[in-house]
């Protein structure tokens, strides 16, 4: 019988070995290098910054991490694909922009221009997906080039909105979306939003999805192996196009969260360092760059982190600009351990 353990020369003991073989697996585990980093950054800014630890600091964590967990989720999906998209960011302000120009200068209802947006996020997915298939060229060059036609009807399109400052649908749908997509529970001092509720689910969705389906299995074999499960028959083509659905579909849904939260479109934020951040937390997530190893937990965690160190050095009173600091530290780490788990791949036979 074929194993992936190379064979034993000499006896060990059976603790040790069973010690050992328990080690190795939990190390194994993508999200295990960004769970330590967590509880290492939560302990530091429990004692620099106390007021991370009460209701209105874990309320600014988990907002900050729901939005960026979503984006880092479908990014690190994609990741472990062996595939990026750098067009996620402004995939989320260009629908929201075009959710506002319905609703605003074109009178539609708040469900009908919703919908109308996210059918135009799925064919910008699509469109990514089928270049990245169809021409083989990279994927970072394709949506690299979706990102700038994108951004460009962005700085257009925001100067036709009726009231650049102000978005409000006058029809019912305003108040019903905004039940679904910014529904609010104030507990203590701190206001927890449903984009919570939506990051925990689709994470567990994501993480069902990845280890129980066959849609996971190809998941892991396009980035691990694509030449491989090509020969052995898996859609590699099919899951590639439907990963790209996918990271428009979350850009759709935090454009959304952010329209019917503050009722504005933000056109200043940058959609490219966005994109960057959500592929950062992938990768402190345990997501290597090459493809073939992530998970959804990972992503999680690693936004949490991410959330953990940002607000941490607001309430501390430090400079902000130390947190470009700290998360290229954040960085560095993930890549040496992601590094070890590539090293350790490798050695691994593979057929």
């Amino acid at each position: 019988m074929i194993t992936e353990r190379p064979p034993a020369f000499s006896a060990a003991p059976a603790g040790t070995a069973r010690g050992s073989g328990t080690l190795r697996r939990v190390l194994g585990r993508p999200s295990v290098p960004a769970t330590v980093g967590l509880v290492l950054v939560v302990a530091f800014f429990a004692v620099q910054a106390p007021e991370l630890l009460s209701w209105t600091g874990l309320a600014g964590v988990l907002d900050t991490a729901a939005a960026l967990g979503i984006g880092g989720l479908a990014v690190a999906l994609l990741m472990i694909a062996g595939q990026y998209d750098f067009s996620i960011g402004v995939v989320a302000l260009a629908s929201s922009l075009l959710s506002a120009l319905l609703i605003s200068n074109s009178g539609w209802g708040t469900w009908p221009a919703l919908l109308v947006s996210l059918g135009a996020a799925l064919c910008v997915g699509l469109i990514n997906g089928l270049l990245v298939v169809v021409t083989g060229v990279h994927s970072f060059l394709v949506t690299l080039a979706t990102f700038l036609v994108l951004q460009g009807f962005t700085q257009v399109g925001a100067q036709t909105v009726a009231e650049p400052g102000r978005v409000h649908g006058h029809d019912p749908g305003w108040a019903s979306a905004s039940a679904v997509f910014d529904a609010r529970l104030r507990i203590g001092t701190g206001t927890f939003h449903s984009s919570l509720l939506w990051w925990l689910g689709l994470t567990a969705l994501a993480t069902w999805a990845l280890w129980r389906t066959r849609f996971g299995n190809a998941v892991f074999a396009s980035g691990g192996a694509r030449r491989a499960a090509r020969e052995l028959g898996v859609p590699v083509s099919a899951t590639t196009v439907g990963l790209f659905c996918v990271t428009a579909a979350a850009g759709w849904l935090i454009g959304t969260f952010g329209l019917l939260s503050t009722g504005s479109v933000q056109v200043g934020t940058s959609a490219l360092e966005t994109a960057v951040d959500f592929i950062v937390v992938a990768v402190i997530g345990g997501c290597l760059l090459t493809g073939g190893f992530g998970s959804a937990v990972g992503a999680a965690v690693g936004s949490l982190l991410y959330a953990v160190a940002r607000e941490g050095i607001i309430l501390a009173g430090w400079d902000p600009r130390w947190f470009q600091t700290m998360l290229g530290v954040l960085l560095l780490v993930a890549l040496l351990a992601n590094g070890a788990v590539r090293r350790r791949l490798k050695a691994v036979p593979r057929s």
